[in-house]
């Protein structure tokens, strides 16, 4: 069994995540470098106040927050709602409303591992269009779901373009926020056919690209679309800090006619 980090570790870890220097942490922390220096090496045992004011410094997600409060013998600080919880309905409620104002196009609300949570209706009658009325299996995962052969994959024209900006973005994800599943989702994606060869590509590049459009085709009609993520800001509750909306806007007049006529009930 691996053992568990000490909150001195993961003091240090975060820190050189944020790619602090003990000086600025200390700076924004308003305590001194050897305070700092001390609890990263186990010489002083912090207080659940420190604690809580050096995560706030480093913008330590709210679950690896408590996980270091954990370390350290304390209690949770934050807590983890289900968005079933009567106490979170204003929240579900906005949620809603915001993926029924992307309408007439696509959009998603995911968690920080890209697990679907909730889709628009457009969104499902799009989704349903490219793969067939049984897309929406239980725990459908947006990003596996581009990846994989019985998924989006065969209908993306510029599929090493997305695959590789996805790739770049779950590699960037990881690091300024490393996260256990999506270190895991890392993995599977990587032993998909053709996948570890393009991550090798797009690791060797300068620069990524300012917008990888999504160029999808099925049955001789096209489309070019363009993704925009919201957040709900900075909520106290692990569940909504990790929420996001992913909406799928046309990138231009041909595509935009098309995923209208998609989208619509009509």
């Amino acid at each position: 069994m691996e053992a568990q980090n000490t909150v001195g570790e993961l003091l240090r870890r975060w820190r050189k995540t944020r790619r602090m220097s003990q000086l600025d942490l200390a700076g924004d922390a308003e305590v001194s470098t050897r305070h700092i220096s001390y609890l990263e090496n186990g010489r002083s045992r912090p207080s659940r106040e420190m604690l809580l004011v050096l995560a706030s410094a480093m913008e330590v997600p709210l679950r690896e927050r408590n996980t270091m409060l954990a370390a350290a013998g304390f209690a949770p600080a934050y807590r983890e709602t289900d968005l079933d919880d009567p106490e979170v309905a204003h929240i579900v409620k906005a949620m809603r409303f915001l993926l029924d104002q992307a309408a007439p196009y696509g959009a998603a609300a995911v968690d920080r591992s890209w697990r679907l949570i909730e889709a628009n209706a457009p969104m499902q009658r799009i989704l349903s269009f490219l793969l067939g009325p049984g897309w929406d299996r239980p725990e459908v995962n947006l990003i596996k779901l581009t990846f994989e052969a019985g998924g989006l994959r065969p209908f993306i024209v510029n599929f090493t373009d997305v695959a590789a900006e996805l790739l770049s973005r779950l590699h960037s994800e990881n690091t300024t926020d490393p996260d256990p599943a999506r270190v895991e989702l890392m993995r599977e994606l990587l032993v998909l056919p053709g996948i570890e060869a393009i991550w090798r590509t797009c690791r060797g590049m300068d620069k990524p690209a300012l917008l990888v459009p999504f160029h999808l085709r099925k049955d001789g009609m096209e489309a070019r679309l363009f993704t925009t993520i919201t957040t709900l800001g900075t909520p106290t509750d692990i569940t909504l800090q990790e929420l996001r909306i992913e909406s799928y806007f046309p990138a231009d007049e041909a595509s935009d006619a098309l995923m209208r006529a998609l989208g619509s009930d009509g």
